[in-house]
């Protein structure tokens, strides 16, 4: 009504003035051919209301469908792409807009995180990890042209980290200090309104999920010689307060091309094979 009409007040509608003569077709201004059309007039007076209504209706309608189509596309239920390797221990197989997952340990892991949102065009952020490595990330298949890295924030970490979830998609940070509920819940919110997820390299209160290396076992040296060639790491994830049943993944991280993937399953002797073999010898 208001787009199509304008607001009026109620002592305007009340006075008789020469807009509400003209719309009441000329009902009060006393000419003859009006008033021997009373009847039709108000008839057809009701029938434009009711048209004016249909139109204003159908208007909001309409925006009311602009605005749901709006909102479905900030809070993007796909989420992320993350590496094929990592799909089974994330709900929904990727990074969620708005979600935090927390990373204890691994800078290698975190890494395989980043290497698919990278690669499909994502900005990712890195803030407070010296250690990570420019080579390593681009090995492992990151933009660098989409990377920023600010390696040392110092006491200002959570104050740059709020900062790149302005212009990052994956923000990777190392938390440097006491992080309370409502810093949490403001930095949560951001990534929800910019349509981000954040990466933290160690604890991060109510993360949504963690993903830590319950175990691993190096391969590569022999009897006191050889070179390490690749790990195989159990990964386990855990949800925030039990809403992900804890879900583990066994992965070469990295593989002897130092690549990360799904490790093949190592194949078990049968319950019921009890055979043993020994050396016999041969006669000459």
């Amino acid at each position: 009504m208001f787009e199509y009409e304008g607001m009026q007040t109620a002592a305007a509608l009340r006075s008789p003035g020469p807009d509400r003569v003209g719309r009441s077709g000329a009902a009060r201004g006393g000419d003859g051919p009006a008033r021997g059309n009373g009847a039709g007039g108000a008839r057809g007076g009701s029938a434009d209301h009711l048209g004016d209504a249909r139109a204003a209706l159908d208007r909001i309608t309409s925006l009311r469908s602009r605005v749901t189509d709006m909102e479905s596309t900030r809070v993007d239920t796909a989420g992320l792409p993350t590496a094929p390797a990592l799909e089974p221990l994330l709900p929904g197989g990727a990074i969620r807009v708005g979600g935090t997952y927390a990373v204890p340990e691994s800078v290698l892991l975190v890494i395989t995180m980043l290497q698919a949102a990278s690669a499909s065009g994502a900005w990712c952020a890195v803030i407070g990890v010296p250690s990570f490595g420019i080579e390593a990330a681009a090995a492992a298949g990151i933009d660098l042209e989409r990377l920023v890295l600010v390696p040392d924030p110092g006491d200002q970490w959570l104050a740059v980290t709020a900062a790149m979830a302005d212009v990052a998609q994956i923000v990777l940070t190392r938390p440097l200090g006491r992080v309370v509920p409502g810093d949490v819940a403001r930095l949560s919110a951001r990534l929800r309104q910019r349509g981000g997820a954040l990466v933290a390299l160690g604890s991060w209160p109510g993360a949504d999920v963690t993903l830590r290396i319950t175990s691993s076992v190096w391969s590569g040296i022999g009897q006191g010689h050889g070179h390490l060639t690749e790990r195989r790491a159990t990964v386990t994830a855990t949800g925030r307060a039990g809403a992900v049943r804890p879900t583990s993944t066994e992965l070469l991280l990295p593989a002897a091309d130092g690549s990360v993937r799904a490790a093949a399953p190592v194949p078990t002797v049968g319950s019921g094979d009890t055979r043993v073999l020994r050396p016999v010898a041969v006669a000459s």
